[in-house]
């Protein structure tokens, strides 16, 4: 192995640092750098993801027309389309039967607003997390059926939905999936399944979220209705303007920004910037966004807030926003979410306060296990995916969170990676142990007899013991470059920039600072940890560790005002109060060794 990067073996959050960039990744970046003369940090940026000199001018601007495969690749995509096609010429009544996520609500406004453009009626459920749980369900499916839906879409669920599609089929309803979660190798009878992560497909396209198949979709089924002449004597929708929702979806499901979700949000990002959807345009206002839409706004700010009506409020919120035509009614439902997201926060630090005492509990004094399992009775089931993360991120394991009603709990799962926690959820419920569950590697669902708790922590402990350990032995902080203060200026965060999008799969390029001095350190907001480092030349870095107060990052640099550590982290500009200022927002750091 390597020499840790600033010989940092052991950080403040267990980590080693080591280079992004092995001999050969150097090699590609000194090439890119010739060839093209860019700037060395970017040429660093770009072979330390995998990319190679020729391939350049494509990643630097991925478009539709380079990576858009024909969406007949999807297998069922034909049926889908067909399907679809036929009902719209016949003017039924389509169902849309949607999650109550982010990507759930882009997904159900990309169809619906496409079939408003064809003049189909449709009716649009969003179930309620606390009283339908995820995905279709036999009530909802015969009250759509009773209002004159015909065809049933679901999108963003139903791969796993066998009893609830066979009573649609049972009812007489056309069904059609347009999902993306991980799928068993017997599916559900229904007119057309169009899941790129169904175990024969094999278009490649398994990274795509559920509104990124359904723009495929669309695209295939515009494509069946201009060759039976439908848009003849008919405005023609433009298919990209639903793109701002697909680039939402695709940054708020953390799906990986790789091949064609790169253009869904380069594209998609640019039509945001134009404010034309009024939803979103209400959206980014209420949240104080900063700057032009990024995709830290996205997964941060935007995401978050339609998320909340369906954690805790009405779940089709986020949809009817997303979809409102008038500027006061967006206003006010933006409004609505915004205040949703404030309680909501309330809540998640309250739960995450005794997850994590149950979860350091339940670890003892000698750290053992290698998953948590925390549940409650009186804990918001809107909350679970959060308290999971936060507490997946405090204590490097898997964890499940789950709220018990009576004798049955739901919960969420969030997982290290390179530890698939969907796959486990899929065997734990073809053993018996779970009601139903299923999900992706890195997240996944489950309902659960009170009396099978204790199974499925047993379970999850011996299926996965081996994964865990395998990822927290590689659990490394890599490290793009090394910077200087003097370094951190707009101009090297804007070079940057042009190898985003960043995110999952893409990840956003991390800069280490080598021995700052910690000069003011303040614990701000909820949670936060605000400060400012001083290097040798006396130039300033400013920072900031988001919900780190009581982890031990947090803590650490709270007690360590005055004193020299590493930090690392990514830049971003920062446009709070009109001005623009560079700032390093912490992932990690680490104590430099005395002399």
């Amino acid at each position: 192995m390597s020499t840790p990067f600033l010989n940092v073996s052991q950080s403040l959050r267990g980590r080693i640092w080591r280079d992004r960039l092995d001999l050969d990744a150097q090699g590609r970046a000194e090439a890119m750098v010739q060839l093209y003369g860019m700037p060395d940090i970017l040429a660093r940026v770009l072979a330390g993801r995998h990319v190679r000199p020729e391939a350049v001018e494509l990643y630097l601007h991925p478009t539709l027309r380079d990576l858009m495969p024909d969406p007949n690749v999807m297998r069922d995509m034909d049926k889908a389309a067909t399907c679809l096609a036929q009902a719209i010429e016949a003017g039924k009544t389509i169902a849309i039967f949607g999650d109550y996520d982010v990507d759930g609500a882009c997904a159900s406004a990309c169809l619906a607003q496409f079939l408003a453009a064809c003049g189909t009626p449709y009716v649009l459920h969003i179930p309620d997390r606390i009283f339908e749980g995820y995905g279709p369900n036999n009530e909802a499916i015969t009250s759509l059926y009773k209002r004159g839906a015909r065809v049933l879409v679901t999108v963003d669920c139903g791969t796993m939905s066998f009893e609830p599609l066979a009573h649609a089929k049972s009812l007489g309803m056309e069904v059609i999936v347009l999902d993306h979660h991980q799928a068993p190798e017997i599916l559900p009878e229904v007119d057309a399944l169009v899941n790129p992560n169904r175990q024969d497909d094999v278009s490649g396209l398994g990274y795509l979220c559920a509104a990124g198949v359904v723009f495929m979709t669309l695209v295939a089924l515009n494509r069946e209705l201009r060759e039976k002449g439908f848009w003849t004597n008919r405005l023609k929708m433009d298919l990209l303007i639903l793109l701002d929702l697909v680039a939402l979806a695709t940054v708020a499901d953390v799906v990986p920004l790789q091949g064609l979700n790169r253009a869904f949000v380069t594209r998609g990002l640019h039509i945001m910037h134009a404010r034309e959807r009024p939803g979103l345009r209400a959206l980014f206002d209420v949240a104080r966004a900063d700057g032009p839409p990024r995709p830290y706004h996205l997964g941060f700010l935007i995401g978050p807030r339609i998320n909340a009506g369906g954690r805790i409020g009405d779940a089709a919120l986020g949809a009817r926003l997303l979809l409102e035509q008038d500027e006061g009614e967006a206003q006010r439902i933006a409004a609505e979410l915004d205040r949703l997201n404030s309680e909501r926060q309330a809540i998640e630090v309250a739960t995450v306060e005794e997850a994590v005492a149950e979860a350091m509990a339940s670890l003892g004094q000698h750290d053992e296990g290698s998953v948590i399992v925390t549940a409650s009775d009186h804990w918001h089931p809107g909350v679970m995916g959060l308290v999971a993360a936060r507490l997946k991120d405090r204590f490097q394991r898997p964890v499940f969170a789950i709220a018990f009603t009576g004798k049955n709990g739901s919960g969420s799962g969030r997982s290290l990676i390179g530890v698939d926690l969907g796959r486990a959820v899929r065997a734990a419920v073809d053993a018996g142990i779970l009601i139903k569950g299923g999900g992706h590697a890195m997240a996944a669902g489950v309902t659960i007899e009170r009396e099978r708790l204790g199974d499925f922590r047993a379970f999850m402990e011996s299926y996965l013991v081996q994964s865990v350990s395998a990822a927290r032995e590689n659990d490394v902080l890599l490290i793009d470059a090394a910077l200087a203060p003097a370094a951190a200026r707009a101009e090297l965060v804007r070079d940057i920039e042009q190898a985003g999008p960043f995110g999952a799969g893409n990840p956003e390029p991390v800069f280490a600072f080598s021995s700052v001095r910690l000069v003011d350190v303040a614990e701000v907001g909820t949670g936060h940890v605000r400060f400012r480092a001083k290097s040798g030349d006396g130039l300033m870095l400013q920072g900031i560790a988001f919900r780190a107060a009581q982890d031990p990052l947090g803590q650490t640099l709270l007690r360590s005002r005055g004193e020299n550590m590493h930090l690392a982290g990514t830049l971003s500009l920062d446009h709070w109060g009109g001005g623009e200022r560079v700032q390093l927002r912490l992932i990690d750091a680490a104590r430099v060794p005395p002399r």
